[in-house]
């Protein structure tokens, strides 16, 4: 069964570019383009995975992924920020709350799929 990664930026080029590589790499993909439709989206698709923007409509991705982590049905749902703003406090702030991954924009695609990939697919050990 193909792992489902929601992608949640305000940018469509983002949500484009991401989808096409991550269909390429076989996952099936949702999008939302504000944090109250990240939740939505989350709580109804139930992803494996959530690459979420910082800067956006809608309270923002910091703001959905604490609601995320509020509700049971999403709370062990794995996180990667994907952000404009890459500053060590915003990393430190969301490592700290709990998300899986921090990317800068622009990113390397090859990078984000590889750190995608070992939070959904980790070799046992």
């Amino acid at each position: 069964m193909k792992k489902k990664i929601l992608i949640v930026d305000d940018e469509l080029s983002i949500v484009r570019l991401l989808s096409l590589r991550l269909k390429a790499n076989n996952y099936d993909i949702v999008s939302a383009h504000d944090g109250y439709e990240c939740v939505e989206q989350a709580k109804s698709e139930l992803p494996d995975l959530i690459l979420l923007d910082i800067k956006m409509p809608g309270g923002g991705g910091i703001n959905a992924f604490k609601n995320l982590k509020e509700l049971d049905e999403t709370k062990s749902i794995p996180v990667i920020f994907i952000t404009a703003y890459p500053t060590a406090e915003v990393k430190k702030l969301v490592m700290d709350l709990g998300a899986q991954g921090f990317i800068a924009k622009p990113f390397d695609t090859e990078l984000l799929t590889n750190n995608i990939s070992k939070i959904l697919h980790p070799k046992s050990d």
